[in-house]
């Protein structure tokens, strides 16, 4: 096995495009079942809801005074309690985070368009009003159509992101390997 840059930078470009090839597939998975990909978010954080709260419950007895480890086990007794709550109602979970993503949504569409009044104008600038208004934009339509938007948004936007990720590191990849090869 080849231990120079040259070889490693192709081995790993390699192992990064099998790596961006499955992002991609799994993205348009994800928009194919947005449904199924949304409570498998859902469901990954309710896991580590679930986890944390074990983390903290193990912290709490090693935590000193009365106040710090009781204030710690109430802490993880709502981390566990939500936890399991999410692994047994999963749709709630996913009702409830749409609505949390709509309500940021709006709130960053806000403060975006409050910057752009708010501060001198520069070249380009308009993008942060474009910006700010596309956001709020999203954000009003994800409030008005919710609940049902549950049923497609989360598992919509983790496949956009996932081919993004994926489309984005491929090309790295291949420039990567492009660039090994001119070597």
């Amino acid at each position: 096995m080849e231990t120079t840059p040259v070889a490693v930078a192709k081995q790993s470009s390699g192992l990064s495009i099998v790596w961006s090839i499955l992002l991609i597939v799994f993205g348009v998975l994800a928009i194919c079942s947005p449904l199924a990909a949304s409570l498998g978010v859902i469901l990954v954080i309710a896991w580590l809801v679930l986890f944390g709260g074990v983390a903290q419950l193990a912290y709490a007895f090693q935590s000193e005074g009365i106040g710090h480890i009781v204030w710690k086990l109430l802490v993880a007794f709502v981390y566990v309690g939500a936890g399991l709550f999410l692994l047994t109602h999963p749709g709630v979970g996913v009702a409830s985070l749409t609505l949390v993503l709509g309500i940021v949504f709006f709130a960053e569409g806000v403060a975006d368009v409050v910057h752009y009044f708010s501060v001198p104008k520069v070249d380009g600038s308009g993008w942060v009003l474009l910006d700010g208004i596309i956001t709020l934009i999203l954000g009003v339509m994800i409030w008005t159509g919710w609940p049902s938007t549950s049923v497609w948004l989360i598992g919509t936007l983790v496949g956009i992101s996932l081919i993004m990720t994926g489309t984005t590191r491929l090309m790295m990849s291949l420039a990567v390997r492009r660039l090994a090869k001119a070597l």
